[in-house]
């Protein structure tokens, strides 16, 4: 499919080694901005937050932050910090091409899963070929779409109180001709799974021009199936992965579009930049690290279980979720509690429109589920109290207000 205008990458000799060039390319689209999970939880987040203090468990982060192996390498990278050393970017780029058995032309690396995930929807949405998602969801690709003119057709998660997955034959029958169709697998905000199966069947029933954009920015927590041997098979998808959740790297920014060549072209032709030296040097060591994945899984996968134990125990609703973050059913307005719970100086995820009753927990480190526990137990058995002053304004003010870029 062609990009929305006319497209000089797909014709300038595009090679691995020149790639950088195509940032000129794209002053065009340099002001569109993108979100990211920091701005949509920021921006819910009661005004009066201090991000100095309180516990923070409302935007899916890691806790545990980079790993050593992952600071080491970040701290002798400084020196280097005054060149742009765009050979260790390729360099990284090539690791992971070589562990997963890729096609290096298949991979380019971005401040995070964002920005890709932003310029997906850009080159394949328009007026006439709309973004299909489930909803709930993660909502920056609606973001995109609205910004480019195309429209988002949502569509229920099935079995909302059971497996709350995406749902294969509502997603293909939403419309004739979607331009993407966006499946976040470990699913953000429920942390819930979609079977391999039910993947295999979107991207299969698609219109052969629709890209299916497999978000796996939480695939390192969970035990679903990687889609990355679809882009190996040829298959018109492009797969996200960040390093910001399981290898604890959100403030560092990194993140790789994976898909076939000619499929990654039409995201360059949106931009791309060198990225900090000292994030290429961390997320080399985070893929090194043969025990990294691992070991984390297993200690934020622990913390989990034991919350969600805890939340059974006490006759809370809650998604089953397989990754760092949940749903529970709060029965009540979500925002109330959200804003009940800041007054504790506890800060938990936002509601989404379509499960207005539920709140997101990010799963934070063992003493800040210890005080979510306490804190929602005595939110929940009490009546909560005005929330005048507490709720978020409009998303677009806060971000006027937020003291960082929005570009993902």
């Amino acid at each position: 499919m062609s990009a929305p205008v006319s497209d000089p990458i797909a014709c300038s000799g595009f090679t691995r080694r020149n790639f950088l060039r195509v940032a000129a390319a794209s002053s065009a689209f340099a002001s569109i901005s993108g979100l990211t999970e920091a701005h949509l939880a920021f921006a819910q987040r009661p005004k009066f937050a201090k991000p100095e203090s309180g516990i923070h468990i409302d935007a899916n982060e890691n806790p545990l932050g980079p790993s050593e192996p992952a600071r080491a390498a970040l701290a002798a990278m400084i020196p280097m910090g005054g060149r742009y050393e765009f050979p260790i970017q390729l360099e990284l780029m090539e690791i992971f091409a070589k562990q997963e058995g890729l096609d290096p032309e298949s991979i380019m690396a971005y401040a995070g899963s964002g920005e890709p995930l932003q310029y997906t929807v850009l080159a394949f949405t328009s007026k006439d070929r709309p973004l299909v998602t489930a909803d709930v969801t993660f909502e920056a690709p609606w973001w995109a779409a609205a910004s480019n003119g195309a429209q988002t057709i949502k569509v229920p998660l099935a079995d909302p109180k059971g497996a709350a997955t995406h749902d294969p034959k509502a997603l293909l029958a939403a419309a004739s001709n979607p331009g993407v169709i966006y499946v976040c697998n470990p699913n953000n905000p429920t942390g819930t799974i979609t079977s391999r199966k039910d993947i295999e069947a979107i991207v299969a029933g698609a219109p052969k021009d629709t890209v299916i954009l497999i978000d796996e920015a939480y695939i390192h927590l969970s035990d679903a199936t990687p889609c990355l041997d679809m882009v190996k098979d040829g298959k018109n998808v492009i797969v996200l992965r960040t390093f910001s959740k399981l290898y604890g790297m959100a403030g560092l920014r990194l993140g790789f579009a994976i898909g076939r060549p000619d499929l990654i072209k039409k995201l360059n032709y949106f931009g791309q930049n060198s990225l900090p030296v000292t994030t290429i040097a961390a997320a080399k060591a985070s893929l090194i690290d043969t025990t990294l994945v691992p070991t984390r899984k297993k200690i934020i996968g622990d913390i989990r279980e034991e919350n969600l134990a805890w939340l059974k125990s006490n006759n809370f609703e809650f998604t089953p979720s397989q990754s760092n973050c949940y749903m529970v059913d709060v029965k009540r307005p979500g925002k109330e509690v959200i804003a009940a719970m800041a007054k504790k100086d506890i800060y938990i995820g936002r509601a989404w429109e379509a499960w207005p009753t539920h709140v997101r927990i990010t799963v934070g480190t063992k003493a800040e589920m210890d005080a979510f526990q306490k804190a929602f137990k005595e939110v929940m058995s009490s009546p909560v109290s005005s929330t005048a002053g507490l709720t978020p304004e409009p998303l677009h003010q806060r971000m006027r207000e937020t003291p960082f870029s929005y570009l993902s």
